[in-house]
Formats: structure tokens, C-alpha cells, sequence
């Protein structure tokens, strides 16, 4: 017995180094798939026709041939770029000083957006102005917006910000709405504005998220709205919420999650104003009651908000009615500007089969480009090289880039108009 118990002893630790090494192996495989380490780094993938402008764009925007390199040890996993930008926002978000504008609507709701002057001449030397569109239930004074704005004012462009009616904390609704998935009547009260108070300027219209498919549709609904407008960026944007909606109810990609903590965000803007929009008020839509505020506080996802609550506002009949007439889906073939539409292949929000709308209509239009990073995840796009990332992100790099080249573009081929006007006036 002695003589066994001998023998036997000597395997034991032996077997206890073979489970251990069985278990870092294990969470060294998860961290890997986790963080999604073995993903490349690559340039983006770039949809678009072949085409004069395209030419110049690919010429003169570096970081759309580049390869984009996010952080070494987290950048490659969408998640956590998503919940980056979602919690931290940005890294050292600067403080740009702006005015904050009032303007009333017609139907005595206030909308409000903040102003902020160029800190430096522009490239062409021109009065451009950035009219932008934050992401959703978002206003001038997230750190993702201030990074950008302060980048785009040191570049030479003036910057107006609408606030999401309902968004700001400190702001009271003074009519019992708040902004939808896309109502662009405060978005074109601001632009109507800027292009009043500042005649020679033109415009760049910027939408991120949610703010993609308010300023998408805003291009689309009228031909006047495309005037004086240079170019169009959307960034992360799902492009149809009617499609959207059933991949935001699955697990895949945790998407449910996101659903549940974005509803719940909502939740609260909703409830913060719950005596204007639920209160005693003559001018509430007949079909708010009190049985909607009840569902609200029962809500699990955006898509039960939106159907107790958001389409109301604007008298929709159903939630499909809401989501087929909000989203940009309709209108994006009737934009002529050059349009620049921005996604994450690794978007945990925006499923893939989304990007189809994007892809097809770069392949049909000539002055519409797809540009699809595999990494960023949602408004993310953080660079940085191996663990802290840069306080500017790819993202906002990319904008203004895009949007100094098609200045240089519009120049040009003014200054080539004006010189040949001469020899067919001699013809």
C-alpha cells in the first residue's frame, strides 16, 4: 500500500498543472474571440462609382485609402468601442464656447442649438458653416460633439449644433412633444436660420446616428433644402427603422441589451418631462394618456416607447406607419450632393443587413460613397496604439477631411466654369 500511495502521489500535481493549463488556456481563447484579436487592420471598404469626383475624394482623403489601426488591445472589439464612446464619450473632450440660439415652432415647441464661430481661416478661405445633428436623445454638450466641433472650428468652420428637443436637462418643453426618429422640423428651422443670418455661407450637413437619418431626410424632402449645401455626412445610421426593428429584439451581437439600456435612457428624458407631455394641457395629441404613461414605465425596448409614446406625437397610426415614414430609406435617391455614408462593419447596433441600403444606392449614384472601417463600433473609431486612445477619433478626422476636399472640389471646378466662360462667349 505504501509502495502505491508512493508511486500515485508524484501524478497528482501533475494533473492539478494540466487543469490549470487547461484554464488560462481557455480565458486566453475567450480574450482572444472577446476582444477579437486576430481581426486585421486594413483601409476601409470603399463602395462608390468610378467617377471624376470620386477620383478626386480618393486623392485627396488619405484615411479613406489608409488603414485604420484602433487601440491594440481593446480596438478591435466593437462592444467595447461602442461602450466606450457611450460611457466616456472622448478622451480629454475640450470645452468650445458657443451661443445658444431659441427659435420658436409653430407649434409652440422651442428648439434650440448652439452656435459656435471658426477659429482659424478656412482652406479655400471661404464662410463654410457645419449644420450638425447629434445622435439620438443627444445634445451640443456630449464630449463626443464638443471634440468635433472644437476640431471642426480649428479647421475653419462654423459649427451649429441642434440640442434634440426634450435632450437637454436644464431646457423645459414649452409644447407636450419631443423629438422623433425623424421629425426634421427643428433641424430645418436651424439650417433656415444659419442660411438667413449668414447669406454668403455654405453648408456641410453632419448627422451621427439617429442625426444621419434627420439629416438624410431633411436633403431628400424638398430640392430648396439642398441649396447652398456643399456636401452630406451620416455617420452610423441603421437607415430603416422599419427593418431595423426586428434585429433590435435579438440577442445577436447583444443587441437586446443595447435595445434595453437605450429604453431605459428614454425612460427617463420622457419622464423628466412627464407634466408637459402628460399633464392636463389642451394641446397634448388626444391619443396620449394616462394608460401610455403606465406602458412607459413597463417598457423594455425603444420599439414599446416608440409605440405608446413616440409616434403619437405626430398622430401615426402604428408603429410600422411611424418607421416607414420617419426613416431616410424614401429620400436618400433624391439627395444630389455628395453624400458620404458612414458604418462599422463591427456596429453592434446597426446589423449587417442594413448596410445593403448604403451598398446599393453608392453602386447606383455617382455622388454617393460608402465607406464601411471593419472596426469603430458605434460612434466609436477611437485611435490610439495600444491601450489609451487619442482624444480624436478616426471619425471625426475622416469629417472634416471629406469636407475640406469636397470644398477644394466645389472650388475647382468654379474657378474652371468662370475661366472657360470667356472662350464660349468668343465661340
Amino acid at each position: 500500500l505504501k509502495m502505491s500511495a508512493m508511486l500515485e502521489t508524484p501524478e497528482l500535481p501533475a494533473v492539478f498543472d494540466g487543469v490549470k493549463l487547461a484554464a488560462v488556456a481557455a480565458v486566453l481563447y475567450v480574450i482572444v474571440r472577446c476582444l477579437n484579436l486576430k481581426s486585421p487592420t486594413a483601409p476601409p471598404e470603399l463602395i462608390y462609382q468610378d467617377s471624376a469626383l470620386a477620383r478626386f475624394l480618393l486623392k485627396s482623403c488619405p484615411l479613406l485609402t489608409k488603414e485604420y489601426i484602433p487601440p491594440l488591445i481593446w480596438g478591435k472589439s466593437g462592444h467595447i468601442q461602442t461602450a466606450l464612446y457611450g460611457k466616456m464619450g472622448r478622451v480629454r473632450s475640450p470645452h468650445p464656447y458657443g451661443l445658444r440660439k431659441y427659435l420658436t415652432m409653430p407649434d409652440g415647441a422651442t428648439a434650440t442649438f448652439d452656435l459656435f464661430e471658426p477659429r482659424s481661416e478656412h482652406c479655400i478661405g471661404e464662410d463654410v458653416t457645419m449644420v450638425i445633428c447629434p445622435g439620438i436623445a443627444n445634445h451640443s454638450e456630449k464630449q463626443y460633439i464638443r471634440t468635433f466641433v472644437d476640431y471642426a472650428q480649428k479647421n475653419g468652420y462654423r459649427c451649429a449644433v441642434l440640442n434634440h428637443l426634450g435632450a437637454l436637462p436644464n431646457i423645459e418643453l414649452t409644447s407636450p412633444r419631443m423629438f422623433t426618429y425623424g421629425c426634421t422640423w427643428e433641424f430645418s428651422a436651424m439650417v433656415n436660420y444659419i442660411k438667413k443670418t449668414y447669406p454668403q455661407t455654405q453648408l456641410v450637413v453632419v448627422g451621427f446616428s439617429l442625426g444621419g437619418n434627420i439629416v438624410c431626410k431633411y436633403l431628400g424632402e424638398s430640392q430648396a433644402n439642398q441649396e447652398r449645401v456643399l456636401c452630406c455626412v451620416s455617420v452610423c445610421q441603421g437607415y430603416s427603422a422599419l427593418r431595423a426593428q426586428e434585429t433590435f429584439m435579438q440577442w445577436d451581437q447583444c443587441r437586446r441589451f443595447y435595445n434595453f439600456l437605450m429604453a431605459d435612457n428614454m425612460k427617463k428624458i420622457i419622464l423628466s418631462h412627464r407634466q408637459v407631455l402628460f399633464g392636463d394641457n389642451m394641446k397634448k395629441p388626444q391619443s396620449l394618456s394616462d394608460a401610455d404613461l403606465s406602458k412607459l414605465y413597463t417598457a423594455t425596448s425603444l420599439m414599446q416607447i416608440d409605440d405608446n409614446v413616440m409616434r403619437k406625437f405626430h398622430g401615426y397610426s402604428s408603429l410600422k406607419e411611424y418607421y416607414e415614414e420617419e426613416s431616410c430609406l424614401h429620400y436618400l435617391h433624391r439627395i444630389y450632393v455628395p453624400l458620404l455614408l458612414v458604418n462599422a462593419a463591427d456596429d453592434p447596433l446597426v446589423h449587417e443587413s442594413l448596410l445593403s441600403i448604403p451598398r446599393a444606392l453608392s453602386e447606383k449614384r455617382e455622388n454617393v460613397m460608402h465607406v464601411l472601417p471593419l472596426h469603430g463600433g458605434h460612434l466609436g473609431f477611437f485611435e490610439g496604439s495600444v491601450l489609451f486612445p487619442e482624444p480624436l477619433t478616426w471619425m471625426d478626422k475622416l469629417v472634416v477631411q471629406y469636407a475640406n476636399a469636397i470644398c477644394q472640389w466645389e472650388k475647382t471646378k468654379s474657378h474652371c466654369s468662370d475661366t472657360e466662360q470667356p472662350v464660349s462667349g468668343q465661340e
